[in-house]
C-alpha cells in the first residue's frame, strides 16, 4: 500500500492550491479526481468561470451554440493547466479514481479499470465540493430533459422555451443569460418574496429589469408535476390555488447544492457530518478525526470559490505559518449575483440593520448618474452604502450596477481595514470608472 504524507480528496480551488504549495516544497502530496473533466475544481468547470463565460458572450449577443464552444475551449486549456500544475511537480501525484475511506487515514480508491487499490495518508484533506439538490417533485429526477447547473453549460441546442425551478441567486443567473440568448424562460418559486435576503427597492428593481428582458416568474407556487412528452418536458404547479401547466423543452433545478460526503464511507471513520451531510469542522477546519482537514464547500457554509482559497491560507497557516488565522477571522466577505448588471453585496443590508437594530447612516445613488454606466449603455441600477453614524466606517453595501463586483471589493477592503468611509468619498479615481461613483454616493 502507497503511503503519502498528504492525500487531497477532489481537485477544487482549496485543495488544489495546498496540494502545489505542499509538492514544491518537496512534500509527497496525492490528489484524488473522479472526473478528468474536473481537474481544477467546479469553479473553473462546471461554476463561475464557464457561466461568467456564458453569460458575457450572451451579452455580446453571441451565438448560443458557438458560445457554448468558447466556453469549453476555455475551461479545457484550464483543466490542462490545473493537471500539469500538480502532476508536474516532482513529489505530486494525481490519481483518477473515486476515494472511499476504509479508516480515518487509509482510502480505497476505486480506478477507471474496474480494479481498486489502497493508500494511506498520513494528513487527509476532503476536498469533494457540492453536488445540485434536485427535489422529490414526481417525476422531475427521472426527466430525460432536466438540466442541473452543470449540464446547462453543456447544451448543444438552445432551448427555446426554458422552466427554471427555483428564483435564488443560480436560478436568476441561468435565467438571465439563457433571456439574453434568446429562450423563453419561465421561473417558478416556492417563495412568495422575491430574493428575501436583498433590500426591498433593489429586490423591485431587479425584478421589475428582468421582467423586462422577457423573463416569466411565478412566485409562492408548488411545483406538483413533471412529465416527459415526445420531443417536450411539461411541467404542472399551483398557483394561488389553480393548478396550472407550462410546455417547455427543458427544465432546470436550481434549487440549491448539498455536500458531497454520501459515498465518502464517512461511517468508517470518526469523521463527523451534521444532518445536511456536511463535514463538521472547528475553528482550524480541523474534523473530528486526527490531522483530517475539510476544505471548501463540502463543509457547508458560503459556497464561493474564494471561501475555499481562504479555506487553504488557514490551513497552510497551521502546518507551516505562524498558526494565527481562523475561519472566525473572516468577517468582511463580498458576493457578487451576474445577473445583467450583476448585483454585489458585502457587509449588512438595509433591511439587516433595521432587523437588528442597528443604527446607520445610509448613502443612496442611481447608476444612472455614472459618466461609465452610460458609457456601457446599461444605466440600470443603484448603490447603497450604510455607514457607522458614530465611527465613520462602512457597515455595509449593495450595488446593483454595472460592474459592482469590482467595485464592492474596494468597500470590502475598506471594512476590512476599519477605514472611514471618508477615504473612498475623496480619493481620486481614474475616468471614466464605476468606481468613480464612489465620490458621489458618498457625498
Amino acid at each position: 500500500m502507497e503511503k503519502y504524507e498528504n492525500i487531497i480528496i477532489g481537485f477544487g480551488k482549496g485543495g488544489k492550491t495546498l496540494a502545489k504549495t505542499l509538492a514544491a516544497k518537496g512534500q509527497s502530496v496525492l490528489v484524488i479526481e473522479k472526473s478528468q473533466r474536473m481537474y481544477g475544481g467546479t469553479c473553473i468547470n462546471i461554476g463561475c468561470i464557464p457561466s461568467k463565460s456564458l453569460i458575457l458572450n450572451g451579452e455580446k449577443k453571441m451565438d448560443f451554440v458557438t458560445a457554448v464552444e468558447h466556453k469549453e475551449k476555455l475551461t479545457k486549456m484550464l483543466r490542462n493547466k490545473n493537471y500539469h500544475m500538480i502532476a508536474d511537480e516532482a513529489t505530486g501525484v494525481v490519481l483518477d479514481g473515486t476515494a472511499r475511506f476504509i479508516s480515518d487515514h487509509i482510502l480505497e480508491v476505486a480506478l477507471p479499470d474496474g480494479t481498486k487499490m489502497q493508500v494511506e495518508g498520513e494528513k487527509i484533506f476532503i476536498n469533494t465540493g457540492a453536488l445540485p439538490i434536485i427535489l422529490p417533485i414526481a417525476g422531475l429526477a427521472q426527466s430525460k430533459y432536466l438540466l442541473d447547473s452543470t449540464s446547462a453549460m453543456d447544451q448543444e441546442k438552445l432551448p427555446e422555451t426554458l422552466v427554471i425551478i427555483g428564483a435564488g441567486y443560480i436560478g436568476l443567473e441561468f435565467a438571465s443569460m439563457f433571456a439574453s440568448y434568446g429562450s423563453k424562460v419561465i421561473v417558478l418559486d416556492a417563495h412568495t418574496e422575491f430574493i428575501p435576503r436583498e433590500d426591498d427597492d433593489i429586490s423591485e428593481m431587479i425584478y421589475r429589469d428582468l421582467t423586462n428582458a422577457g423573463i416569466e416568474f411565478h412566485l409562492g407556487v408548488t411545483v406538483d408535476q413533471v412529465v416527459d412528452k415526445d420531443a417536450t418536458v411539461e411541467i404542472s404547479f399551483t398557483e394561488n390555488g389553480e393548478m396550472k401547466k407550462v410546455v417547455a423543452d427543458k427544465v432546470l433545478a436550481a434549487t440549491g447544492r448539498k455536500p458531497n460526503t454520501a459515498e465518502l464511507g464517512l461511517e468508517n471513520t470518526t469523521i463527523s457530518v451534521d444532518d445536511r451531510g456536511a463535514i463538521v469542522v472547528n475553528d482550524l477546519l480541523q474534523t473530528t478525526a486526527k490531522d483530517v482537514w475539510a476544505i471548501g464547500d463540502v463543509k457547508g457554509g458560503l459556497q464561493f470559490t474564494y471561501i475555499s482559497l481562504d479555506d487553504y491560507r488557514i490551513i497552510l497557516d497551521q502546518l507551516i505559518g505562524e498558526k494565527k488565522r481562523r475561519v472566525s477571522d473572516r468577517e468582511v466577505v463580498p458576493y457578487s449575483v451576474f445577473i445583467t448588471p450583476p448585483l454585489s453585496n458585502v457587509g449588512l443590508t438595509e433591511k439587516e440593520a433595521k432587523k437588528k437594530g442597528i443604527a446607520y447612516k445610509l448613502f443612496k445613488f442611481m447608476s444612472a448618474g455614472v459618466p461609465k454606466a452610460q458609457v456601457l449603455e446599461d444605466p440600470k441600477g443603484i448603490f447603497k452604502v450604510l455607514v457607522d453614524p458614530e465611527t465613520n466606517q462602512i457597515l455595509g453595501a449593495s450595488i446593483y450596477a454595472e460592474e459592482s463586483h469590482e467595485v464592492i471589493n474596494l468597500i470590502a477592503l475598506a471594512m476590512k481595514g476599519k477605514l472611514p468611509y471618508t477615504l473612498l468619498r475623496d480619493h481620486i479615481y481614474s475616468h471614466p470608472t464605476m468606481s468613480e461613483a464612489l465620490n458621489d454616493v458618498l457625498k
